[in-house]
């Protein structure tokens, strides 16, 4: 791994993943983002959604890292990432300025060309990487996502109940922030267990760390930026590129018993973005990496490992 030392800053190791090392590493466009590094081989980004961290991939990083270097980010606004303001059109937190985030950050440690993991918020900045920038994605994986437009245009009843913070986050500022600042130890704790369906699945530990990120007035802001995002720029990045297609393969994965699962037909939403689309349904909730680890790495290395 050739790290540019200059732009990157060993922060110590992970108390909750074995054998991986925290950097802080800064990125020509201003952006400094933590990332956890661990395993040898081929380069794979795993990229957390909302509300998490980087720890999201902590039950399975380590049986990856035997096969690949696993590189874990938070994303911008997030954890232990930079935070930014989202600039008057929310562009800041646009699902492009995220993708470009993760191709400077491989820049920066080496890496040409990756395999690409995205959960939730990162499986949709995952969208956006195979679409800006094909030649640099060997193969995708998006975890428990539909595609945002389709989502949006697809809004029902059912959905804007099940998913409301989809339209709560997207309320000006400062509305959302100050009701989720006046107790983000429960909005994070009754969005956890609303979208996760299998109990114990983040332990006491993680959450404290989930919380420790979530209580700072400028994630709780970012977080609702990166909404703002989707409902606007992201909407009109992705109708300015409704002609495009995924080129890579692409491996879909998501919960029976989740909103997206049981709302939508997953692998048909993408057969309309993406030329290359398997899939399969997991025996969960949103975040199969946290609640069935074993499931979900028995569907990711054939995936991630076949030529």
């Amino acid at each position: 791994m050739n790290v540019n030392k200059a732009d990157s800053t060993d922060v110590g190791h992970s108390p909750f993943i074995s054998d991986c090392v925290l950097k802080n590493v800064s990125l020509p466009n201003g952006m400094m983002l933590r990332v956890a590094i661990t395993g040898q081989g081929e380069p794979l980004v795993l990229l957390h959604g909302h509300p998490q961290n980087h720890l999201s991939w902590r039950k399975i990083a380590p049986a990856l890292s035997k096969h690949f270097t696993v590189i874990m980010p938070d994303l911008r606004g997030y954890g232990d990432s930079g935070k930014p303001p989202g600039g008057k059109d929310h562009r800041n937190y646009s699902k492009k300025m995220m993708a470009e985030d993760v191709v400077l950050l491989m820049d920066a440690l080496g890496y040409n060309r990756f395999a690409f993991v995205g959960h939730d918020r990162g499986g949709r900045v995952g969208h956006r990487l195979a679409l800006d920038y094909p030649q640099r994605v060997s193969r995708a994986v998006f975890i428990d996502i539909a595609p945002t437009a389709t989502m949006y245009a697809l809004t029902d009843k059912a959905f804007a109940t099940r998913y409301f913070w989809w339209f709560f986050l997207i309320q000006p500022a400062p509305l959302p922030e100050r009701m989720i600042g006046n107790d983000p130890a429960f909005f994070l704790q009754k969005h956890i267990e609303g979208q996760l369906k299998t109990p114990d699945a983040t332990e006491p530990e993680i959450f404290a760390d989930y919380l420790r990120c979530y209580q700072d007035p400028a994630m709780i802001h970012a977080a609702c930026e990166d909404y703002r995002a989707a409902a606007t720029v992201d909407l009109q990045d992705d109708a300015e590129d409704s002609t495009k297609r995924i080129g890579c393969p692409l491996l879909l994965l998501w919960g029976e018993k989740g909103t997206v699962g049981q709302l939508y037909d997953v692998i048909a939403t993408w057969k309309e973005k993406a030329l290359n689309v398997s899939g399969e349904a997991l025996p969960c909730g949103h975040s199969p990496q946290e609640e069935v680890p074993e499931k979900t790495l028995a569907a990711l290395l054939p995936f991630l490992t076949s030529l």
